[in-house]
């Protein structure tokens, strides 16, 4: 498969454009997640992990929150009484985000409209961030290095940052093997028009990075204690906890 250059992939705007007609699909988890593997496993494992490595969750951030399916099973695991900011580009999945989110729990709910890496979020200030299939747009290395280090701010010490996402590979034959496999998993749920439709937006709009390559920057990005929860074929759930 040719690989789209990445001054040619989607934009921001139209990033925005495709999630903004698609809340009702992200609202059912069983829709939303389906064209990732092991979606609802990678989902609990995280959850728990996140709930489990930090203690005292007062402050939770997700960034790409979707309609809040990971913020939603984070809060079924610590209680449901976390501040929850919810960051998205659209404006309607966030709201919609924001009416799920809200009745879960006791804490206070905000929502902030924007790219993360351009918001004005507090430093050293958030317990967890979650980051579920939304890191594969970033493009340029040094935009992801910059993002990395803004997300480990965010954090206060002894908080962490755990990631869900599609990942590329650095073998070619092992890419070209795992894309294989994913999409025969594709063409199980939809026939062969629903793999070709995911692989034409995945080429069109998304610029993953390897697994090994994304945990050495959460290590030069200060993370020093990092984990990977789960990886199959495409798809890994991953994160690492800021030093107290």
């Amino acid at each position: 498969m040719a690989r789209v250059p990445l001054t040619s992939k989607s934009t921001l705007s139209e990033i925005r454009e495709r999630f903004d007609s698609d809340v009702e699909r992200f609202s059912q988890f069983e829709t939303g997640q389906s064209a990732t593997i092991d979606a609802k496993l990678a989902m609990e494992l995280t959850c728990k992990t996140a709930a489990t490595a930090t203690p005292d969750i007062q402050n939770i951030l997700d960034i790409g929150c979707g309609a809040g399916n990971y913020t939603l099973q984070l809060l079924a695991e610590t209680g449901g009484t976390a501040n929850c900011d919810l960051c998205d580009l659209s404006a309607p999945m966030i709201h919609r985000a924001e009416e799920r989110v809200s009745p879960k729990t006791s804490g206070t709910v905000n929502t902030v409209l924007g790219d993360f890496r351009e918001l004005d979020l507090p430093n050293d200030h958030y317990d967890i961030i979650l980051a579920a299939a939304v890191l594969h747009h970033l493009r340029e290395p040094e935009d992801w290095k910059t993002s990395f280090a803004k997300l480990y701010r965010l954090l206060r010490p002894g908080g962490s940052l755990w990631i869900v996402d599609l990942v590329h590979h650095s073998i070619p034959a092992v890419q070209k093997l795992m894309w294989e496999r994913y999409g025969d998993y594709l063409e199980s749920l939809g026939g062969q028009d629903y793999r070709d439709k995911v692989f034409d937006y995945i080429e069109k709009e998304d610029s993953p990075r390897p697994l090994l390559w994304q945990i050495d920057l959460l290590r030069s990005s200060g993370f020093a204690d990092v984990e990977i929860l789960h990886k199959n074929s495409c798809f890994a759930a991953f994160g690492g906890v800021r030093p107290s």
